[in-house]
């Protein structure tokens, strides 16, 4: 049975990996070290506003042309980048919303998350993260 289980959890994890492109990270400051799919998707659509510790969640998004932008709203939203957009322009119209600050590179999120306590942000995954913290998504 542990074989079985084992053999199950390795084809998992197996098929799981090689599709993700993206990290996701925060502030060294920030002490959540894993975060649900669902309420990641919820803190970029800034459903949910304040961490545990209660700072305020401060998304950062990839430019919509983005590679990894579009992999990250597939998995995370299961929308695309322009059912996101069109999300955003709902919000903005109604002028109850607007949507995360976007930077060009992995390198500018990067630094954006250094320098902003609440912030979340994703970067390819083979981008080096020094200085700001990588969380598990589940």
């Amino acid at each position: 049975m542990t074989r079985y289980i084992l053999l199950l959890a390795l084809l998992f994890t197996t098929w799981a990996l090689p599709g993700q492109t993206y990290k996701v990270i925060v502030n060294n400051a920030n002490p959540t070290t894993t975060v649900t799919t669902s309420d990641l998707s919820k803190h970029f659509l800034k459903k949910v506003k304040k961490w545990k510790n209660g700072d305020k969640v401060v998304p950062v998004d990839l430019s919509a042309n983005s590679a990894v932008r579009k992999d990250f709203s597939k998995a995370i939203h299961n929308k695309s980048v322009s059912a996101i957009k069109s999300y955003w322009q709902q919000y903005v119209f109604a002028g109850s919303g607007t949507p995360p600050i976007e930077k060009k590179s992995d390198l500018e999120v990067i630094e954006y998350v250094k320098k902003n306590s609440g912030a979340i942000g994703y970067v390819s995954k083979s981008t080096n993260t020094t200085g700001v913290k990588e969380i598990t998504v589940n």
